[in-house]
């Protein structure tokens, strides 16, 4: 599992490290991290879930979104 704290950084540079950190993990490895900014908090999951991945709320408070990605590699089917 990797971990990305993210929450220094606002939009549109989470999104960009989070698709960074997927390109080389394989089919079924997970990616846990942390946003805070809100235009981030939109756009990740969508973007996340619209590329197929299974996403995982841990946290949804105020403060902080913790989401847990688990990567599918829809090009291996």
């Amino acid at each position: 599992m990797i971990f990305i704290d993210l929450t220094l950084f606002r939009c549109p540079v989470p999104l960009v490290k989070v698709k960074l950190a997927l390109k080389p993990m394989r089919d079924g490895e997970q990616l846990h991290i942390l946003l805070s900014d809100s235009g981030s908090r939109r756009d990740v999951p969508q973007y996340l879930k619209k590329q197929g991945h299974v996403v995982q709320e841990l946290r949804n408070d105020v403060s902080l979104l913790a989401l847990m990605i688990t990567k599918v590699d829809l090009s291996q089917g």
